[in-house]
């Protein structure tokens, strides 16, 4: 499905998060002391995550899930222990390294740790596609074809979760294109609910396919929403 579009974004994101911040994405989602903004965003992607795993079945045993942008593997790690057969991608080898260390002495069950593209079909099928806050730089309609994608490869479901449209989001996004481009990381793409739902529902690749939860979260300066689609 790699449009340019996305091809572009996948480079940009593999840079800024293997290169330009590696080293503060591995203070932030570790428990070290961070700065009052930082720790809102902590605290709410430790809440997103708590959310997703809570849609995923309790006993994990037998089912192989994809960790589509997996960071540096806190999400597979808690998967992993409640048995799930991790395969666990992200585009940086340097988070995967970092991912690999945190969970090396855990005795948590198996995960693959990967390097490369969450879309890659090589990667094989899975019960369960989780893509969390993997999918926040793309603009709709890639999201919908990522979302296709994965839906190929998933038999029981799939967890996402995009930016969501708000004043807030709007308001940074302006002051963000007022910095310095060195300073930036890649520009969150902020979607409609709806039109995100509308997409979904025309989008004959995902026919087999519904719409199930959704939940917001909101903790200071993290703003992310979670979106379940599961087989009919």
């Amino acid at each position: 499905m790699a449009t340019d579009a996305y091809t572009t974004r996948r480079g940009e994101l593999e840079t800024y998060f293997d290169r330009t911040a590696a080293d503060a994405w591995a203070r932030l989602t570790s428990d070290a002391p961070v700065s009052r903004i930082r720790a809102t965003v902590r605290a709410g992607r430790d809440r997103m995550r708590a959310t997703l795993l809570s849609w995923l079945p309790d006993d994990l045993a037998g089912h192989r899930l994809l960790d589509a942008g997996c960071g540096t593997g806190a999400l597979s790690l808690e998967a992993a222990r409640r048995g799930a057969d991790m395969v666990a991608v992200d585009l940086s080898p340097t988070l995967i390294a970092l991912a690999r260390d945190r969970t090396a002495d855990t005795g948590a069950g198996r995960i693959d740790y990967r390097v490369g593209d969450m879309l890659d079909p090589a990667f094989g099928r899975f019960d369960h596609v989780v893509a969390m806050d993997s999918l926040i730089h793309y603009q709709a309609a890639d999201v919908v074809r990522m979302l296709a994608a994965f839906a190929e490869r998933a038999d029981r479901s799939i967890l996402v979760t995009f930016a969501p449209s708000t004043p807030l989001l709007a308001t940074m996004h302006a002051v963000g294109r007022m910095m310095p481009s060195g300073n930036r990381a890649p520009k969150i793409v902020p979607i409609w609910e709806t039109e995100l739902r509308r997409r979904i529902e025309r989008t004959s690749r995902l026919g087999g396919w519904e719409i199930g939860r959704t939940c917001r979260i909101s903790s200071g300066f993290y703003t992310s929403q979670a979106l379940e689609l599961v087989r009919r």
